[in-house]
């Protein structure tokens, strides 16, 4: 038996090809450790993991129930993605435990996502492929002469975290306007970007394209209502690759039956996959991927190789690289310092 236990529930990865647990397992070597699964109900994980040394939290919603349940013995639950809301992050602070995710590991991917969707909802990507195909050639340019240029319009951020800088970047040789709303992040931080720092108000009224960037809190569920969407303008492109449950999809569904805006283009819904009864899969004015934005030839080894180092360190009695609830690396856990400067990195992608 292995000298470290990492509990994870069985069959649930991101993984699409197999293969085991060689990527996370690669930066453990030299460690006595073994990644081993278990059942993914909530009370069969919680018999089995009761002499796990850390978690590897995967495929299954780790509730207060859960994680007051872990034993004293770990030392933290680590994520393989960007997003934690699948953790109930205040419990775990309470146990002292340390929650780590892969901030950093696919922003680039999901910023071409972002840009793909701006770019197609705009030029009716979708419309003139299905024009060409039925035959309705000389529809086309009709159409197309009906939208503005890209170049001198607006678009607007909803937080400023990696993805949505990665963005800025993108959007900038297009020559946008680039204006954003995020409360916790350093107006300089945004000048610095080149992005002109804004209320929320001001990037919905604003806007010519609107994209979502909040992460998965508590805070920012359902963030965006009914009365936000009338703020837009009739003509905006509202974009979505970060997290579905921080809009109240019902408005978003009134704003584009109601002609409030114009567009979507959503990589998440609040319910996925979506049910068939859901009305934004028949609606000719919304481009859908299935929370895709992430995905790419390197998505599965890199996110892995990052939950294995952040194992290696955590079993080391170190502290992780990227913890979502740092307040705990200073007041409660037993693990050592050992980054040259503060650590600042949370779940804001």
């Amino acid at each position: 038996m292995a000298k470290f236990k990492i509990a994870t529930p069985a069959g649930a990865s991101f993984s699409t090809g197999g293969g085991g647990y060689a990527d996370e397992m690669e930066p453990l070597a030299g460690i006595d450790a073994e990644i081993v699964e278990g059942p993914i109900d909530e009370d069969g994980f919680i018999k089995f993991a009761q002499d796990a040394d850390a978690i590897y939290a995967k495929g299954m919603r780790f509730t207060r129930k859960v994680v007051d349940a872990l034993p004293e013995k770990c030392r933290a639950i680590v994520l393989g993605s960007v997003g934690v809301d699948s953790i109930d992050i205040a419990a775990a602070t309470a146990r002292g435990l340390p929650v780590t995710n892969c901030p950093d590991t696919f922003i680039e991917e999901v910023a071409d996502h972002a840009m793909m969707l701006l770019l197609s909802s705009f030029r009716r990507t979708i419309e003139q492929d299905k024009m060409v195909r039925e035959g309705r050639w000389r529809e086309g340019r009709p159409a197309l002469l009906q939208i503005p240029r890209l170049m001198g319009q607006t678009l607007g951020l909803i937080a400023f975290g990696h993805v949505a800088r990665a963005v800025a970047k993108r959007a900038k040789p297009f020559g946008l306007r680039i204006i954003a709303y995020d409360p916790f992040i350093e107006e300089l931080v945004m000048t610095e970007h080149g992005v002109l720092p804004v209320s929320l108000e001001e990037v919905l009224s604003q806007s010519d394209f609107v994209s979502m960037h909040a992460p998965a809190t508590p805070e920012a569920e359902g963030m965006l209502t009914e009365k936000h969407f009338r703020m837009m303008k009739k003509t905006a492109i509202f974009i979505n690759t970060g997290r579905g449950p921080t809009v109240q999809e019902s408005a978003l569904i009134k704003a584009l039956q109601e002609g409030w805006i114009a567009h979507a283009g959503l990589d998440v819904l609040e319910v996925e996959p979506p049910g068939n009864n859901n009305p934004i899969l028949g609606m000719t004015n919304v481009t859908l991927s299935a929370h895709t934005a992430s995905a790419s030839a390197r998505f599965d080894p890199a996110r892995k190789r990052h939950v294995g180092r952040e194992l290696s360190l955590i079993l080391r009695g170190r502290w992780p690289m990227s913890c979502v609830n740092p307040v705990v690396l200073q007041n409660s856990t037993k693990l050592a310092r050992w980054q040259p400067v503060s650590m600042e990195r949370g779940p804001n992608s």
